[in-house]
């Protein structure tokens, strides 16, 4: 399986992981989900939903980090 994650891209072997909550933990374990949105194909998906969204081959992951500023 090949995704590309904020335009890196990644090999992953079999067993794939089955959600994109287990895509985050193992290619982005010190991801801390407060503050951030991931976007799936240029979708943004539902942190409610990480945990039952399946992940495809080739999957373009996009995490989007919140900032303050003023």
């Amino acid at each position: 399986m090949q995704l590309k994650i904020n335009n890196q891209h990644h090999q992953l072997r079999e067993p794939y992981p089955a959600s994109l909550q287990e895509v985050l933990d193992l290619l982005v374990p010190d991801l801390k989900p407060k503050g951030i949105a991931v976007a799936m194909n240029q979708q943004v998906v539902p942190r409610s939903l990480w945990q039952q969204t399946s992940v495809p081959d080739q999957a373009e992951l996009l995490i989007i980090t919140a900032t303050q500023g003023g």
